[in-house]
């Protein structure tokens, strides 16, 4: 079933304001990305933990480093993860299903 323009509109609607924040994970990554919270924020909770753990012995500050160029894209994989979600749970009775958001 092809969505509607204003099924799309929804769905845009609750990845602006359910999905990760650019500014956030940036936020995260300058405050406390020796802690990888950046990373925890954008659900990517195995890197994060290696992360965490290369940079107590020193290694993983490069990765911290590069996370500063990758957190755009990580956004945006984020973002497209729960725009995929919410066109899947769209169902053909119209948008019903998006109108009250789900936690979880």
């Amino acid at each position: 079933m092809e969505s509607t323009t204003q099924d799309k509109i929804l769905i845009e609607q609750r990845v602006t304001n359910e999905g990760p924040s650019v500014v956030l994970a940036y936020l995260l990554w300058f405050f406390l990305g020796v802690f990888s919270a950046h990373r925890f924020y954008l659900g990517r909770t195995g890197s994060a933990i290696l992360q965490s753990v290369l940079n107590c012995i020193l290694i993983g500050f490069i990765w911290v480093v590069v996370d500063l160029f990758l957190l755009p894209d990580m956004v945006r994989a984020k973002q497209a993860g729960l725009r995929a979600r919410l066109t899947r749970e769209l169902s053909p009775s119209g948008s019903r299903a998006l109108a009250s958001p789900t936690h979880g």
